[in-house]
C-alpha cells in the first residue's frame, strides 16, 4: 500500500474560535470526543482533529504543513480574511499542478490551499 496521507490535528489556543472559523471556511463538521477541548472533524476528506494546544506556541509543535484543495482559490482566500485568518503573499502557479497559496488561520497555523489544474485531479483519480 502506498503511503498517504491519512490524517492531521490542528493545534488551537482557543478551540471553539478555530472550530468556527475552519466551519466557516471549509464547512466542515465537528464532533466532540474524548477529552474536553478535543473534536474529531468531518468532511475534510481525509481523518482529522482539533485539540487544545498544551503547549505554548513558541515552545510547542508549529505542525505539519498541510495542503488543501479548493474548487475556488480566491473565494477561499476571502473566506480565510472573513473569518479572521490571512492570506500570506500572492498565490503562485506551478506548472502543470495548480496554484498555491499560504494562509495562517486564528491560532497563528500556517497552511496551504492548492486549486489543482483540471488534468492533474485525474491524475490523481479525485475527478
Amino acid at each position: 500500500m502506498p503511503n498517504r496521507f491519512a490524517h492531521f490535528a490542528i493545534e488551537a489556543d482557543d478551540v471553539e474560535r478555530a472550530r468556527k472559523f475552519y466551519t466557516a471556511v471549509f464547512e466542515w463538521r465537528f464532533e466532540p470526543w474524548g477529552p474536553p477541548g478535543f473534536y474529531l472533524i468531518h468532511e475534510a476528506g481525509v481523518a482529522g482533529a482539533l485539540q487544545q494546544r498544551q503547549q505554548p506556541l513558541a515552545e510547542g509543535r508549529r505542525g505539519f504543513e498541510c495542503t488543501f484543495a479548493v474548487d475556488d482559490l480566491e473565494l477561499s482566500r476571502k473566506r480565510i480574511t472573513d473569518a479572521g485568518g490571512s492570506v500570506d503573499g500572492e498565490p503562485m502557479t506551478i506548472p502543470t499542478v495548480g496554484t498555491l497559496a499560504r494562509f495562517v488561520d486564528t491560532e497563528q497555523n500556517e497552511a496551504m490551499l492548492m486549486q489543482y489544474e483540471p488534468e492533474r485531479l485525474r491524475e490523481m483519480g479525485w475527478s
